[in-house]
């Protein structure tokens, strides 16, 4: 009896284990539980609908629970089809023996599914505004994902749901500017924390790679950290146009080519406002194009229109607004490559810059000092200043260092509208292009400036006076100050030099309301240089000693010598009436008085000005400026061989109509010593033979002039009378 108990009651356990091993392993079939699951989805989505068929049921002992697992499911919603590869669920058996059970667990897997489509019947289920545009940018790609939500023992969802998955050749379009295709990434979500690994996407046929981005939820932000790569990025001028409009940069960029490690972290509240943004890079640049709108062509001889970085090494940071980039490399402004390192640190409103422009082979210059690099050494453009609130400039330093030269500026301050609101000083000492030494400092003293050194070389600034189209306000300063000069010696050219500079000048206004300057030749001859400007009336003089430094800048006239000069000038209600002055000089050649003479027949005389030159005794131009017509009221020039009186005017670059008297010198002296008595007084019985004057016109366009000549035989009364007063002052 015993026996047969203790052989059923092993067989009963070998039953049990059997079939708790057959229900743990390989489970049963049943259409039991579909009422439950679908029951159990009705709390998620009470519209929704769950097609299931026969369900798996297996065993789990060990946790007292029964896993149930179906395959091949239809979400269906307004017609709408989602398929599921599995859905599977736990249930409590303690819940189950009550006939009370509640499903503890709910894991779905879907098949490969299309994002629009997943995202139309989310849609349906939910209608975030955020899922229309979803929808719209969202052009194709697909996704397997995997969902897993947990309930409470009433069989209410526990906020800990578990999702993740993959994305596959993903497509966005946003605004028609960004193409974003070909985006692979894994995912996993759940309540508090998204992590996405393996971001892969092209970026407008740009590979974009993004290793690792998660967005940790704290109460109604999130935390967003992560890595960005990009390797042989590409973009031209209209994508770039895209990106960055015109104010971001100020830049005209045509091409960029570039590849980054980047790291960033930031913080973003449900409406999508970004703070505490946290950026690290590391940039390879190697090639940044972009259209040169400066006009620098008196600094770079051979300045490209389109200027290129190339090669460079970039460190970027940003935190809490703060901004710092430091690079290097290389830089094409002209044909060879030059060198460039920078330092930008932006703080809040404020921006600080070092830059270093390093010129190898290229030629560099400044025409007004006549500043040339050497074709064999290396020069450095030194930059270091700060800008606030996009208004003002204010450089520290701004430095030009070659060797033994160097000019360097500190302390200069610009406004917005690059004017110059403040200067502290200006040092120059360099041998220029005419191998001239130039030893000059501008020092700010108060509210005045002085203008002290051993010599400078003013060449050029004469040039640039002289060839001045307008009489132009300097529209250069944003206040009125003083300069105070004391120079030892200014070279007026190679061959001339004055001494001993000295005076003054007052800026009012941009216009210069005084100016007092007084130096010596050699022979210590004065040169005396004024301006007055009392507002309504600006008087300019100039006397030279020597005229040969100033006249010999005008290329028509040759071998020009001796003589001194005086000038006087009045400008009031936009005209300027002028008078010049020209005493005891030499003209050898003169083109266009010249080719007058032989046109007129007097040979002698046109040879005499092309060989050994003519000399002159007076000249004088009386003639007034308005705009751009210059009308010559009266020039008249007298010497031993030769006297001419004209009048016109001249259109800038348009029009010159000149007319005159041209007669030589005996002709003169016999017309005026058959005046009686007074003839005898003043040339005595002189008188030539078979001379005659001529009178000309010479009238047309600059390049394209007609002269006419016809002779005459006797004098206009004005002519005499001019001649007259001229000889009166030489007796």
């Amino acid at each position: 009896m015993i026996k047969i108990i203790y052989r059923t009651l092993l067989s009963l356990i070998l039953l049990l284990l059997i079939s708790l091993t057959y229900l743990s392993i390989i489970g049963i079939k049943t259409d039991k539980f579909n009422s439950k699951i679908i029951s159990q989805f009705k709390l998620i989505e009470p519209n929704i609908e769950l097609k299931l068929n026969d369900v798996s049921v297996t065993l789990d002992p060990f946790n007292f629970k029964i896993n149930v697992k179906t395959i091949g499911t239809d979400l269906i919603h307004r017609d709408k089809i989602i398929e599921i590869e599995t859905i599977k669920s736990k249930i409590s058996i303690k819940t189950f023996f009550k006939d009370k059970f509640f499903l503890s667990e709910i894991s779905i897997s879907t098949k490969s599914l299309v994002i629009k489509d997943l995202i139309t019947f989310i849609r349906l289920l939910n209608n975030d505004p955020k899922l229309f545009f979803a929808e719209k940018f969202i052009k194709k790609g697909y996704i397997v994902a995997d969902l897993k939500l947990e309930f409470d023992d009433t069989g209410n969802i526990i906020k800990n749901y578990r999702f993740n998955g993959l994305v596959k050749d993903g497509k966005i379009n946003l605004f028609k500017k960004y193409d974003l295709d070909k985006i692979d990434f894994i995912f996993e979500i759940d309540e508090k924390t998204l992590k996405f690994n393996d971001i892969k996407f092209n970026l407008n046929n740009n590979k974009v790679l993004i290793p690792e981005l998660t967005a940790s939820k704290n109460d109604t932000e999130y935390l967003i950290l992560g890595n960005l790569n990009t390797k042989n990025s590409k973009f031209t001028k209209n994508e770039i146009n895209n990106f960055l409009n015109d104010d971001f940069l100020q830049m005209d960029i045509q091409e960029i080519l570039f590849s980054s490690k980047n790291y960033f972290k930031f913080e973003i509240n449900k409406n999508f406002k970004v703070k505490n943004l946290d950026i690290k890079s590391d940039i390879n640049l190697d090639k940044l194009k972009f259209k040169n709108s400066y006009e620098f062509e008196n600094i770079f001889p051979k300045i490209k229109k389109n200027l290129i970085l190339k090669n460079q090494k970039l460190k970027l940071e940003y935190k809490e607004d703060n901004l710092s980039i430091l690079g290097s490399g290389e830089i094409l402004i002209q044909n060879e490559i030059d060198q460039i390192n920078y330092e930008i640190y932006k703080k809040k409103n404020e921006i600080k810059f070092k830059t270093k422009l390093k010129i190898l082979k290229n030629s560099f210059k400044i025409n007004l000092l006549n500043f040339k690099k050497d074709k064999n050494s290396d020069l450095e453009l030194n930059f270091i200043g700060k800008s606030k609130n996009n208004s003002k400039l204010l450089f520290d330093e701004i430095s030009i260092k070659e060797k033994n030269k160097i000019i360097s500026i500190k302390k200069l301050s610009l406004s917005k509208n690059n004017k110059i609101d403040d200067l502290g000083n200006i040092n120059i000492n360099y041998i220029d292009e005419d191998g001239l030494k130039n030893d000059l400092k501008l020092t700010k003293k108060n509210k005045n400036y002085f203008v002290s050194g051993n010599s400078f070389n003013i060449n050029r600034i004469i040039d640039q006076i002289l060839n001045s189209k307008k009489d132009k306000k300097l529209k250069l300063f944003n206040k009125n100050f003083k300069m105070i000069f004391n120079i030892e010696r200014i070279y007026l050219d190679k061959e001339n030099i004055i001494e001993s500079l000295k005076g003054s000048l007052f800026l009012n206004n941009n216009e210069i309301s005084e100016l007092n300057l007084i130096s010596k030749f050699s022979n210590n001859q004065n040169i005396k240089f004024t301006i007055k400007n009392s507002g309504n009336e600006k008087v300019t003089t100039l006397y030279s000693y020597k005229a040969k430094p100033f006249v010999d800048r005008y290329k028509f006239i040759k071998g020009f010598e001796e003589g001194d000069l005086d000038f006087y000038s009045v400008k009031k209600g936009g005209i300027t009436n002028s008078t010049l002055k020209i005493d005891n000089f030499k003209i050898q050649e003169v083109p266009a008085l010249a080719k007058l003479l032989t046109l007129a027949s007097l040979q002698g005389i046109a040879d005499l000005l092309t060989g050994e030159g003519i000399r002159f005794t007076d000249f004088e131009m009386k003639f007034s400026n308005k705009e751009k017509l210059m009308k010559i009221e009266e020039l008249y020039a007298i010497g031993p061989a030769i006297s001419i009186l004209l009048e016109g005017y001249i259109q800038s670059k348009e029009l010159i109509s000149l007319r005159g008297t041209l007669v030589p010198a005996t002709t003169v002296n016999r017309t005026i010593s058959s005046i009686p008595l007074i003839g005898d007084i003043l040339v005595g019985k002189k008188v030539g033979e078979g001379v005659f004057g001529v009178s000309f016109k010479i009238k047309g366009p600059p390049g394209d002039l007609e002269t006419t000549v016809n002779p005459i035989k006797t004098l206009t009364p004005r002519f005499i009378t001019r001649t007259l007063e001229k000889i009166k002052k030489t007796k």
